[in-house]
């Protein structure tokens, strides 16, 4: 059995080295309120720290996955208070929480159980692997709800699926099924819904069988950060960087030398000693 620690409406489970983060309010279909945000930045915090967890696997409990902002309030959901200390805006709790998966240390697979909509899909733009129930849907329906994108999902979605889709998706406030996500990218396979967490499980594995942590959280910020570099030569200095950096690593000699004598690596660098800059 994993072992279970539960806070609230969010669950954290442990499947051997990955963590399994649930969304744990079925009777509201998981809509999503502060408290969930603060937690879900909490529950990075502690993965990234935790150098026995190797990824990080997020779904829903019930038969959706998240239904969006939790609208209790009423039509004053969205009325905020100004920042006190600049005293305008205030950071979108969406947006923090889609940066902190951004900032992961561990890769993170979205397995998408149910019914997505407004922050419930947009969360899920920061994701390195999305994966969905056959039964799914993704609705981008800020505009019928008089509101704008948020969640940062105006730089993620574009780079996802297109800036034409995304446009479409988000523009026309649409509820996009199963087939049209996997169709135009957003989502990576479909399965059936009570198959997702095994199967978002089984890619974890996969994804982190065999390979460094160290260099897994630094390719990770590679691949994300060189989204939006200017030219190949961005890319080219960062990679020369951590060239340089990780050549003299312990894990570079035991993984050259588990390679020659044909074994499986057991590499000694820890996440949490500290990654290198790569991008001076």
């Amino acid at each position: 059995m994993p072992e279970t620690g539960t806070h609230d409406a969010i669950i954290l489970e442990r499947h051997g080295e990955i963590a399994v983060v649930r969304l744990n309010r079925p009777h509201q279909l998981n809509a999503f309120t502060n408290a969930m945000c603060y937690r879900l930045i909490e529950i990075f915090d502690e993965t990234d720290a935790d150098d026995e967890v190797r990824a990080v696997v997020i779904t829903g409990t019930g038969r959706a996955f998240c239904a969006g902002a939790d609208l209790a309030a009423g039509g004053d959901t969205f009325v905020l208070d100004d920042d006190p200390e600049t005293g305008g805006a205030p950071a979108d709790t969406g947006g923090q929480v889609s940066l902190r998966i951004y900032r992961s240390l561990k890769p993170v697979i979205a397995a998408i159980n149910g019914p997505a909509a407004g922050v419930g899909v947009t969360m899920t733009l920061p994701a390195d692997i999305r994966i969905a129930s056959e039964t799914a849907k993704f609705g981008f329906v800020f505009t019928r709800r008089g509101l704008v994108p948020e969640a940062c999902s105006t730089w993620f979605l574009p780079r996802a699926v297109g800036i034409s889709t995304a446009v479409e998706w988000t523009v026309g406030g649409k509820m996009v099924s199963a087939v049209e996500a996997l169709e135009r990218g957003l989502v990576r396979e479909l399965v059936p819904a009570d198959q997702v967490l095994e199967r978002a499980l089984d890619i974890a594995r996969e994804l982190v069988s065999g390979t460094s942590p160290v260099s897994a959280a630094l390719t990770r910020q590679l691949m994300w950060r060189m989204l939006g570099a200017s030219d190949p030569e961005v890319a080219h200095r960062a990679e020369s960087i951590g060239i340089y950096v990780r050549g003299t690593a312990d894990d570079v000699r035991e993984g050259v030398d588990a390679f020659l004598e044909k074994r499986e690596p057991k590499f000694p660098n820890r996440v949490t000693d500290g990654l290198p800059n790569l991008f001076e």
